[in-house]
């Protein structure tokens, strides 16, 4: 069957062609086939994006992943608190500690936990603003070596950690800052509407 009768629809040609060029997608445009939902947060599929806007929560793969380079584009607003965790090695709890997030979120002040920084790994300097706009975050692991480029800056550039060689790939809709009343907001759009893996 050749490429064009096998791909349905210009959605089926893409991944076709993706998936041609080595890259695999992870989100079908559809659904959450390949992935677990996890947390509180109101994921859902809108317009061929996975999209949440409130909650605390997380989608999961369903299987893990060790050396890839891994492309995803997302929206987010620039109070939302979002990232993209990879080698988690609980898949029932993804968190920086057991796993490396790649962290979406303008309005932290920190450099460690600015957009594209890898969170207690590689901090990001000067800080890149996302919000608002849609990005395509490229991430690369293999070994102990990891490299974080945004809208084609590198954010992250051969950063080293050993500790997690393998594991799964998460998105996050997390809780924000905690407003002048003490309140956390936990609101904020962030749509996936690519995700796309190829092994190295």
């Amino acid at each position: 069957m050749s490429l064009w009768a096998g791909a349905a629809g210009l959605g089926g040609w893409r991944r076709a062609l993706a998936q041609s060029s080595g890259w695999t997608a992870l989100f079908n445009g559809r659904d959450f086939t390949g992935w677990d939902k996890l947390g509180g947060a109101n994921w859902r599929v809108e317009d061929g994006a996975l999209v949440a806007d409130r909650g605390n929560g997380f989608l999961v793969t369903q299987a893990p992943y060790a050396d890839f380079a891994l492309r995803v584009e997302f929206w987010a607003d620039t109070a939302t608190n979002s990232g993209i965790f990879i080698r988690a090695t609980d898949p029932a709890n993804p968190t920086s500690t057991n796993g490396y997030e790649v962290n979406i979120w303008d309005e932290r002040p920190e450099p460690r936990y600015g957009t594209g920084a890898i969170v207690d790994v590689a901090a990001v300097d000067p800080m890149p603003k996302a919000g608002g706009k849609w990005n395509v975050l490229e991430i690369t692991a293999k070994g102990d070596s990891f490299t974080v480029v945004l809208n084609g800056q590198k954010t992250a550039d051969g950063a080293r950690d050993a500790k997690h060689p393998t594991g799964r790939i998460a998105l996050q809709h997390g809780a924000g800052l905690k407003d002048d009343k003490g309140v956390v907001n936990d609101r904020g759009v962030v749509r996936f509407r690519k995700v796309e893996i190829r092994p190295l």
